[in-house]
Parts: C-alpha cells; structure tokens; sequence
C-alpha cells in the first residue's frame, strides 16, 4: 500500500511512512483504503451529494477493536479524524479532505431479546435493520422517518420521528452504550458506570468519543399501524393550516402529522393531472389500536377536499420505509431548520408563501410534529434539550445539478432568515448543514456542561469533524481510562 500525505489536527499534512500504515493494516480485522486501493472513490461516497471530500486513508472497522486500534494510530500521529456511521450525515462531516476516517459502516448487527425487551445495535446499523429485527417480536425504538437513516448519527443526536410523541425521543430508550474514548479505550457508560458522560451521549452528538455498541429498551408497537398521506392542493393550504393546528394541539400521544408541502410525485393512488403541482401532505402514524386510531384520525380525514388520500393499516416497518424513494442517495441536498412553539398566522402565510416557490421539483418544506412523550423530560434530562419544540421545520431543499447550487441554497437561506422570529432559537443538531454554526443553538443551556465533558474525556479536541463543542478548558493529557472486560 503506497503511503501518501495525511492532514493532522495542527494543520501541515506529513507523509505517512510505509510501516506505520502497514502496522495499522495488519492490526485490524476490516479493510484499510487509500486513495490507489480499489474500491477507494465508491467507499468515499456519502448519501449527500453536494460532499466529495478524499481522505487519505479510510479504515473500515468490523469491530470494537478495530475502532480502539484507530483512535490510537489517530492520536499517536495527532491526524485529522473524521467518524462514518451507516446513515446520511447532511452536513458531511463523516468525510475529511487528506486525513483518516474511521468507517463504522460495516458495523451493522442487531441483537434483540424479546424477553427482555432489549436491542445492542452496531454503529453502521441503519433504521431498517433495527426495525426488522425487533418487528419480528413487535418491539421498537422510537427512531426517525426513512429506513436509510443511521442509527447512530440519529441517536447521538436526539433523534425522533413517528413514535416520539408517544415513547419520546431515541435517546428516552437508550439505556447504555459501549463506547472507545479519545485515548483509545473502552467504556461501558449507562446511569451507573460514567453517568455524567452518559447523559453527555444522551443528543451531545459525536463530540464525546465513538459508540461501539448502543443498548435500547424495546417497546411493544405494531406490528401493523394506522398510517399513510392525505394530500390537498396547495391552494388549501392557508386554511387547512389553520385548522391542522388546533386538531394537533388535541391529538393524543398515539397520533402524529407531520405536514409537506412540495411538487407531488407520481404516487399510484394520484390522479395523472396532480403530478408536479404544488401540494399540502399530512403525514400520518397512529400506533395505538384500529378502533382507536380510526377515531382519532377521522377529524383530519375530514379537512378540506383532498385530491388523493392513502391511509390504512400497514407494517410498521412498510411505513419507515414510504419516504425512502424520495431520498435516494447522490443528490445535492441543503438544510435548514427551526424549532416552533406554535404555528402562528404569520408563520403560515410565510410557509405557504415560499411553498409555491420552491427552487426545485424535489425540494420540500417539512412540518415535524413533537409534543407529547418528547416533550415531557427537562430540558437538562438529556444533553438534546429541546423539550418545548412543538413543531420542528426542515428546509429540504434537494436537486441534481451542480449548477443549481446557488439559486437553491440562497432560496433556503432566505426563507430560513424571514422565519426566523417565529422560533424559539434553538435547532435539531442533525437538520445543520455544513456552513452553518448553530451549536449552541442546538444545546442551549447544555451547552457549557457538554463543554466540561468535552475538556474531561477529549481535551484535544480529536473528535471535532462533527456539529463540535469546544473543550471547555485545555488539558494536556485525558484521563486515565482502564479497559474495562
């Protein structure tokens, strides 16, 4: 394998002497790539496509002690780290020009115990492969919206989706993690064994160190739900708006709308005329019992005159899925998001202003609906600590074409400023793109306890290709940390 130059965390990149890459590639269990391996420019690919960063190196880990044999090789030449999970990482900081990027993504068992109600999940694991194997006992993990998501990268950072309103958010089911530290050793973390850096994983991102292994308790769903689109003409939108606020606001905990505004695609039960024109969706999983979900849901059934609607049972796992077409990997993608208290008038008619100016077909804007479970721990239970987001918004501004990026992101840009005063400041730290620093946005109040666990368990700062908190205090060397068996 030919050496090549390598970015350390100072700045100059050195060239990487033969024997030590050879060391770090005989003493792992997965694949080293460099940029002359074959293999190397797939590998290097993530899910968005506006990122095309080359490593010098990419370790592809298969176990626990792949990962700690990485962090030391990372921390011994002080190189310019960046971490994989399995999933779609918008901002792209899974990649780094010139340095090492430990690939997790090979990582992807899931272990249930149906007895015990209990999953240990790899860090490359995405949404689908947690959802299959704990549907087969009807368990699941309040996780996100698309099957292609990363486990991991959702859960370091709040994580939520269709079940948060009634089991909370992901982090409310993590129960403990196995994890390697900064100087390459391994911990296990819950309420008892390092709780302060517990709840430090608990939405503090991958700030603190890289879980190997995440421990959830399983909750009995489905395995069929009440779910599917009820979709209106834009033109609706300023009244059924209005109306969706206040049903959302008497919804139980079993029910949640989320509402997109976009062109409609080609969806089979569309009539042809609808496709590409500007339409209002309401989103809908009730995960409670038929005969109570079919009562729950039959006041937004009756808004408006939809010009196409799709609600029945179906799998729970079929329903992770449904947005996953529209999220294809390779294509450009830029976000921008806020947290809401309250839909008010002027937030709507801003919301359906910009919906019928979309800069392009596959852009979307998305009304997320919390409240209930996730908003019932304090806001310093957990270092994700935006309890009081009743509605989290998401500018999925998406196209293909490089020459496009301009005009799409400056689109984004705008909307996201003119919205502005109707949030409450603060941002889901997974909806951050990558030329926008809102961390402490994301942490709020967290944010200077997130620090002091940043200075104790990473002082320099190795982990900081990521939404990064600054150690609080310099420290020249990291705890002493044994290996635990």
């Amino acid at each position: 394998m030919k050496p090549d130059r390598i970015a350390t965390l100072d700045g100059p990149a050195f060239v990487l002497d033969a024997p030590a890459l050879a060391a770090l590639e005989t003493g792992l269990r997965g694949p080293v790539l460099t940029p002359q391996s074959a293999g190397y420019d797939d590998v290097r690919q993530i899910w968005n496509g506006m990122i095309d960063r080359r490593p010098a190196v990419i370790a592809r880990c298969l176990g626990t002690a792949d990962v700690m044999a990485c962090v030391r090789f990372a921390a011994e030449h002080r190189l310019l780290t960046a971490v994989r999970g399995g999933g779609h990482n918008i901002a792209g900081s899974a990649m780094c020009d010139g340095g090492l990027v430990i690939d997790l993504s090979l990582m992807r068992s899931v272990q249930v115990d149906p007895e015990a109600r209990t999953a240990r999940v790899e860090p490359g694991a995405l949404l689908s492969d947690l959802d299959r194997e704990a549907q087969a006992h009807g368990l699941a993990v309040p996780l996100g919206i698309n099957s292609t998501t990363g486990v991991a990268g959702l859960t370091l950072g709040g994580g939520f989706g269709w079940l948060s309103r009634s089991l909370g958010m992901t982090v409310d089911s993590l129960a403990g993690a196995e994890m390697v530290t900064a100087d390459g050793g391994r911990l296990r973390v819950d309420a008892d064994h390092h709780p302060e850096l517990f709840w430090g994983l608990c939405g503090g991102g991958g700030n603190l160190g890289i879980v190997t292994a995440f421990d959830f308790r399983l909750h009995p769903v489905g395995p069929e739900v009440l779910a599917g689109l009820v979709v209106h003409p834009l033109s609706q939108a300023p009244d059924l708006l209005r109306r969706y606020r206040d049903l959302a606001a008497a919804a139980p905990d079993e029910l949640t709308v989320w509402v997109v505004m976009r062109s409609a695609p080609p969806l089979p039960f569309l009539p042809p005329e609808v496709h590409g024109t500007p339409v209002l969706v309401f989103a809908l999983c009730h995960s409670g019992p038929t005969e109570q979900a079919e009562r729950d849901v039959a006041p937004l059934l009756g808004l408006g005159t939809p010009v196409g609607t799709h609600v029945g049972a179906m799998p729970f796992t079929a329903w992770q899925a449904a947005f996953d077409p529209l999220l294809a990997p390779g294509a450009r993608n830029y976000w921008k998001s806020h947290n809401f208290t309250a839909l008010e008038d002027g937030l709507i008619d801003l919301l359906v202003d910009n919906a019928g100016q979309l800069p392009s077909p596959q852009s979307e804007i998305f009304i997320a609906q919390l409240g209930g479970a996730a908003s019932r721990p304090a806001s310093d239970a957990t270092a994700y600590p935006h309890r009081d987001a009743a509605y989290v918004m998401n500018v999925h501004t998406r196209w293909d074409e490089p020459a496009d990026d301009a005009g799409c992101v400056a689109w984004a840009r705008a909307f996201f400023d003119a919205t502005a005063r109707f949030s409450t400041g603060g941002v889901y730290v997974n909806f951050i793109p990558a030329d926008e620093d809102r961390v402490r946005g994301a942490y709020g109040a967290n944010y200077q306890r997130l620090a002091a666990l940043k200075a104790a368990w990473d002082p320099g700062n190795l982990f900081r290709q990521n939404q990064n908190v600054a150690p609080a205090t310099p420290r020249s060397d990291p705890p002493t940390v044994a290996v635990e068996a």
